[in-house]
């Protein structure tokens, strides 16, 4: 285990040189305790192992905090995060006019989408992208938990049978339903389209093109994570001990959920998102064109793999989030620079550990 490591300094010690450094040094302080109290309020109260964050400000710096033992700005399995590097990289295509938002899933895989209630000459490429597909999940068949499948490894089409011997949630369009199911179909069509493997489409049009030079789609069959990492822990019963699980088949998750980067380039992807450094104007509009997202809460909104949410502070952060066995991710940028990622080190296990999760989010954007 690596030795608890803390960004900043807290606590009376540090506004004490806070104060003896002079006014411009207590402000700063004043701007930082907040985001350093409620990460070891995560590690203390809601009992997460460890939580790591990253927080940039208006002019584009970058503070990082740790409590617990981990490192700062370490490598963490950002789950659904992939979802948006994957929304980005469907409307690049459509950019290039060779894909287009409201044609069937049909048109670029057809006879792939065919069950009760599902036919992909209905689901168009937009209700994947937004989950209006009416698409079951194909998770519900890993509901046991997590520890069988840490060394089994899926492939898409595995995946998306799995999904198959459901029943349609809803017509498509007819509702909204978060689903995995709809982003292993994302990156099935991106494979038909450019004839290239999905991880390797993604890394060239989103890592690679804003020099996000620690995030990476890992290679078939990687279970491990680079260093430094975060050391993620998991128990499926709560009556035993927790387990390391930083080593793990991401392959249940693919383009739903593979990806694996830091705090700190996360904050760099959402914000070059915002800027239109992967998008032109007319997808970058489309994909923050939202619809109610209840599960999110009251005020969430989803649009094209983006996620918005209204901020205690005010204003509005787009972002998305995501879980994988070992971690759970809270991230979002606002339009004026400022961009937040929080992780813990597990899956919380209840209501109350989310939400402090995200309220940890919220603290870190709004106390700048």
């Amino acid at each position: 285990m690596i030795a608890p490591r803390f960004a900043l300094l807290t606590g009376s010690s540090a506004l004490a040189l806070a104060v003896l450094a002079g006014p411009a040094a207590i402000a700063a302080q004043a701007e930082t305790a907040p985001v350093q109290s409620t990460l070891q309020s995560l590690v203390t109260k809601d009992k997460f192992p460890a939580a790591l964050a990253a927080v940039q400000t208006r002019d584009g710096k970058t503070k990082h905090y740790t409590a617990g033992k981990t490192q700062a700005d370490a490598y963490v399995r950002i789950g659904s995060n992939t979802k948006t590097f994957t929304a980005v990289t469907v409307l690049q295509l459509v950019g290039e006019g060779k894909v287009k938002l409201d044609a069937p899933v049909e048109t670029y895989l057809p006879g792939l989408l065919r069950g009760q209630g599902i036919d992909g000459r209905r689901i168009t490429v937009r209700h994947l992208l937004q989950h209006t597909s009416g698409l079951p999940d194909y998770t519900d068949f890993m509901a046991k938990g997590a520890l069988p499948f840490r060394h089994t490894h899926f492939g898409p089409n595995q995946l998306l049978d799995m999904a198959l011997r459901k029943k349609a949630q809803f017509a498509p369009g007819a509702g909204w339903a978060y689903a995995n199911t709809n982003y292993i179909v994302a990156g099935l069509l991106i494979e038909k389209v450019t004839g290239h493997r999905a991880g390797e489409e993604i890394t060239r049009r989103t890592v690679e093109k804003i020099g996000l030079t620690r995030t990476y789609f890992p290679a078939s069959g990687d279970r491990k994570i680079r260093q430094p990492h975060a050391v993620g822990y998991h128990r499926d019963d709560p009556k035993k001990p927790l387990t390391d699980v930083s080593e793990f088949d991401p392959s249940q998750a693919w383009t739903a959920g593979q990806m694996i980067s830091t705090p700190g380039d996360l904050n760099r992807f959402y914000t070059a998102l915002l800027d239109g450094k992967l998008l032109r104007p007319a997808q970058l509009k489309q994909m923050r064109t939202t619809v109610a997202a209840p599960m999110f809460g009251p005020d969430a909104r989803y649009g094209l793999g983006l996620k918005s949410v209204k901020l205690s502070c005010g204003g509005t952060a787009w972002g998305h989030g995501g879980s994988f066995p070992g971690y759970n991710t809270a991230n979002a940028a606002t339009e004026d620079g400022r961009a937040a990622t929080i992780t813990v080190t597990q899956l919380p296990t209840t209501p109350d550990g989310m939400k402090n999760v995200e309220a940890a989010l919220d603290n870190a954007l709004c106390a700048q």
